[in-house]
């Protein structure tokens, strides 16, 4: 890749996704969706904050930009991998999705928009929400670009699959249940990972066991092992599908690893969640998103890094299984 990203190399002249914004890393910026099918890899930004579960609002709206003033920091050269990513796979950013306060429909819309551009492009979005209710758009995005069913692997504290909340379906509480709905989705290829604490509650259980889905706690991936959680998940959804898609709420993360996330301990550590993906991405996957970053309590932007890591070790298990790194 020309111009592709590395660390520690002086003067380099990043050009501004928005003004004052870097683009992710320094990538080159995507304005037309015709050149999509140049890159392999598309960065997208999906700045929306919906409904409030609990408190007040977390100003998760900011982490694609906090993300992306993280990301410049880093090239794609990662030492424990042995590969640079952008030595053999191509990236550019496209920007954040358009976001109307208090108009979920019109907001999905457009996210469903920008994410069918890249699937239909051929290409693998890299997108940083907002909160976890983005997902849902993408998924419906990549289940109606392929001829054939989508698996889910979801990792997060929280199971994220009420049917509604105080009237609302879409709220951040409920993605997982609108992908069970999704036509070209089986719940059966849904499997959630790193569930735990008292912010579930048993309903939620039984809904994902009435669905079909498969549970993994946190406790089952730190007790039995990171390569018996990456064989479970990777069988449940690559059976009779198409494509598998990942997404990652902060709070898979025990609260030592995420100080502008979701308080949840018991969590998995950022070594045990960068070893996770990179093992589920060399397996082939279609798109991964990062949701739930809260920049507004984090002053030194600890999650937001994390979450560009978190980004490179999926890209890099991405470009291992393409090219049998």
């Amino acid at each position: 890749m020309k111009k592709k990203p590395i660390s520690f190399v002086q003067g380099i002249d990043h050009p501004e996704i928005y003004s004052g914004t870097p683009s992710f890393m320094g990538l080159p910026v995507i304005t037309d969706k015709k050149d999509i099918k140049d890159y392999d890899f598309v960065i997208m930004g999906a700045p929306w904050e919906g409904v409030v579960t609990w408190g007040s609002f977390s100003g998760c709206e900011l982490a694609p930009k906090s993300i992306r003033n993280a990301s410049i920091r880093y090239g794609g050269y990662l030492p424990e991998i042995g590969y640079d990513i952008f030595d053999h796979m191509t990236a550019g950013d496209y920007g954040d999705t358009g976001m109307f306060p208090g108009d979920i429909e019109k907001t999905f819309n457009h996210i469903k928009e920008k994410a069918s551009d890249i699937f239909t492009n051929g290409a693998i979005p890299i997108t940083f929400g907002g909160d976890h209710s983005i997902t849902i758009p993408v998924v419906n995005a990549l289940a109606e670009s392929i001829n054939g069913k989508v698996g889910v692997i979801h990792l997060d504290s929280h199971l994220d699959n009420i049917d509604k909340y105080e009237g609302e379906i879409n709220a951040r509480c409920c993605p997982l249940h609108r992908i069970y709905e999704i036509e070209n989705i089986d719940p059966k290829n849904v499997i959630h990972m790193g569930i735990r604490g008292p912010r579930n509650n048993s309903h939620q259980v039984e809904i994902a066991k009435e669905k079909g889905a498969t549970i993994i706690t946190s406790f089952d991936i730190k007790l039995k092992g990171i390569d018996y959680a990456v064989k479970k998940a990777l069988d449940i959804s690559k059976t009779d599908t198409e494509a598998v898609y990942v997404t990652v709420c902060s709070d898979i993360l025990d609260v030592a690893f995420n100080p502008g996330g979701p308080p949840d301990p018991c969590g998995l550590s950022s070594f045990e969640l960068s070893l996770l993906l990179h093992k589920i991405a060399s397996a082939g996957i279609a798109g991964f998103d990062f949701v739930e970053i809260y920049p507004i309590i984090d002053p030194n932007n600890v999650s937001s890094h994390i979450a560009t890591w978190m980004a490179l070790y999926v890209m890099s298990g991405i470009a291992k299984n393409k090219f049998n790194l």
